[in-house]
């Protein structure tokens, strides 16, 4: 059966065909219940918190270092899983962590007793990547690799760390106070420059917008006399051209008066045209037209009736007939067959019997054989002698057609075997 397991745990398959065993990480396997066996190892990031109180630098200072590691179990690298595999199957996610975090505790401490107070305090960077590096190249061994290291905190009962902060503190209180004191002083002396240069540049500012006042009122007065002369010629320019434009208004005016004149002839003749032409149309041909319709409308009604009636008077005499010839011609093919039939019965009375009876036989041996035609299947029991198979069933209907004639002796008296061989016996 199949066994799947997510991205965060790894597989193990040992047993029967599984040497050495598989390891799968993130996936899924075929396991062969009752002669192999599976296992899991979680691969969550753990995070331990590293503690080590009162351990002595290496001037003697006894602090207390607190640190946190991110460590897991690396699925994706074989020779890892696989040692990580023999150190921790069949152990808890709390079972792995506390060994992890053992290993990292002793090389935390064996760090902080090579390096001083000052180092560990102002260089934590540098700590962290010591302990980062020695804890991984032991780890790795185990299969667990450290995703990370921070140092969170430090502290001491002999107030050692408060004792830097204090001398610290001075210190950078004095650069302080000196510092502000060289700022007041470089501040003063370049806003005095900035005063001076601030007066310069508004002395040139002023000059500047002077020149510049200057030339915008000598070009402006030259723009002005050449603006009021092509004002003027515009002027009179626009005066002639609007009387061109009145004497072309009136002539057009004209114009136009003229040939709407014209046009209001023109329609008038037309209108009364139009009106002639509808009076003859609303009064005079509708009036023809609605007599001639009215005398071919009567004299298509006149018609109709007619073959309507001569039509219906037709059908009911060729019905007649019809019905008439039908019930002679049956009377007469009746009364002719009854009458054949009882000459041929006192002609041959045997022979006629037999006729009967020979033409009733193929729809006797057709019911027979009817119910072989409707099976579906057909089931055969035999003694071991005899025919088999189809030509079984095949004789067993002869059989029964062969048995016929007596059936049909015992029923009539007629024996159609002697007929057969007698001569026909007449009345």
């Amino acid at each position: 059966m199949f066994f799947t397991c997510g991205s965060n745990e790894a597989m193990v398959v040992s047993g029967f065909c599984r040497s050495p065993p598989v390891m799968v990480a993130g996936g899924r396997v075929f396991v062969l219940p009752c002669i192999q066996q599976i296992q899991r190892i979680s691969l969550n990031t753990l995070t331990l918190n590293v503690k080590s109180e009162k351990v002595y630098t290496r001037h003697g200072v006894p602090i207390s270092v607190t640190g946190i590691a991110q460590v897991k179990i690396q699925g994706q690298n074989k020779e890892m899983l696989a040692a990580a595999c023999q150190m921790f199957l069949g152990k808890t996610e709390a079972e792995i962590a506390h060994i992890a975090l053992e290993t990292l505790e002793g090389h935390q401490r064996a760090i902080m007793a090579h390096m001083t107070v000052e180092e560990i305090y102002k260089d934590r960077q540098k700590f962290s990547e010591q302990v980062f590096k020695v804890a991984s190249s032991d780890l790795v061994n185990m299969g667990i690799s450290v995703v990370s290291y921070t140092l969170k905190d430090i502290h001491d009962d002999q107030d050692y760390l408060h004792s830097l902060g204090k001398a610290r503190t001075a210190q950078v209180q004095k650069d302080a106070r000196i510092g502000e004191a060289e700022a007041k002083r470089d501040a003063g002396i370049r806003e005095a420059k900035a005063k001076q240069e601030k007066v310069s540049a508004q002395y040139l500012s002023e000059i500047e917008m002077a020149k510049a006042q200057r030339d915008y009122e000598l070009k402006k007065a030259a723009y002005d006399i050449e603006v009021n002369t092509r004002r003027a010629q515009a002027d009179l320019a626009y005066q002639l051209q609007v009387a061109k434009t009145k004497q072309q208004i009136e002539e057009q005016r004209v114009q136009v008066q003229v040939v709407e004149r014209a046009q209001q002839v023109a329609v008038q003749e037309q209108e009364i045209a139009r009106r002639e032409k509808e009076l003859e149309a609303r009064v005079r041909k509708p009036a023809e037209a609605e007599r001639y319709k009215l005398e071919r409308l009567a004299e298509a009604e006149k018609s109709q009736l007619i073959m309507q009636a001569e039509a219906e008077a037709e059908s009911v005499r060729m019905r007649g007939e019809a019905e008439a010839f039908a019930i002679g011609a049956r009377a007469r093919a009746e009364a002719e067959q009854m009458a054949k039939k009882a000459e041929a019965f006192q002609l041959y009375q045997e022979a006629a019997q037999l006729d009967m009876l020979l033409e009733k036989l193929p729809q006797v041996a057709e019911e027979i054989s009817g119910p072989l035609t409707s099976a579906n299947k057909i089931t055969l029991a035999s003694s071991g002698s005899g025919t088999m198979g189809a030509a079984k069933v095949t004789g067993e209907v002869l059989d029964i057609l062969t048995r016929l004639p007596e059936s049909v002796e015992r029923l009539t008296g007629v024996s159609i075997s002697q007929v057969n061989h007698k001569p026909l016996r007449t009345a």
